[in-house]
């Protein structure tokens, strides 16, 4: 089984990817952690992403495609995938189904985690002091939420259409969420 999760900043992915990870015995493919680790190995490509992100833009597809390629054909996880922040633009998407494709896989679960900017901002405030995570700058995060908003509607698009895609309220609590997602993937 092959999941992916989205939302904008904030919206609880990585929590709700973590639970299903557990759940249900998949690996979970955050790009933001491949990112951060990139980052903190101190690549080439990590030196490249921390410049784009301190702007407060999203690393390129090209960055992304190329560090998600490799998990996609990893013999060992194939189908058990939860993809975390994956597919942020409609070039993304597009690529995800051509991977998967190719490696003989299908998205099986597609989850929508629909949170409005107040609750960001105070998910991302508290996140802020409990996890001092450095990409949580309200700043940053609001320009990251408007962004993502303006890229990802057309993955929105392109994915609401499908039978097994999902939109969730990210705005209850976690167990409510975590509850409803269960539901959907043991139907």
């Amino acid at each position: 089984m092959n999941v992916v999760i989205f939302g904008p900043p904030g919206a609880g992915k990585g929590t709700q990817a973590q639970n299903i990870v557990k759940k249900f015995n998949l690996h979970q493919v955050s790009t933001g952690d491949l990112l951060r680790t990139e980052i903190k190995n101190k690549s080439e490509i990590g030196k490249e992403i921390e410049e784009i992100i301190s702007k407060g833009d999203f690393a390129t597809d090209d960055i992304v495609n190329k560090l998600i390629k490799n998990i996609i054909f990893d013999p060992q996880k194939k189908n058990k995938l939860i993809f975390d922040g994956y597919p942020r633009s409609l070039n993304q998407a597009k690529n995800l189904d051509l991977l998967l494709e190719s490696s003989n896989q299908k998205i099986d679960f597609i989850f929508f985690l629909n949170v409005n900017k107040d609750t960001i901002i105070k998910r991302i405030e508290r996140r802020k002091i409990l996890e001092k995570r450095s990409d949580d700058d309200l700043n940053t995060i609001l320009k990251r939420y408007d962004t993502y908003m303006e890229t990802t509607k057309p993955v929105l698009d392109f994915y609401s259409k499908n039978p097994n895609f999902y939109e969730i309220d990210g705005s209850e609590k976690i167990e409510v969420i975590s509850s409803k997602i269960e539901q959907i993937i043991t139907l």
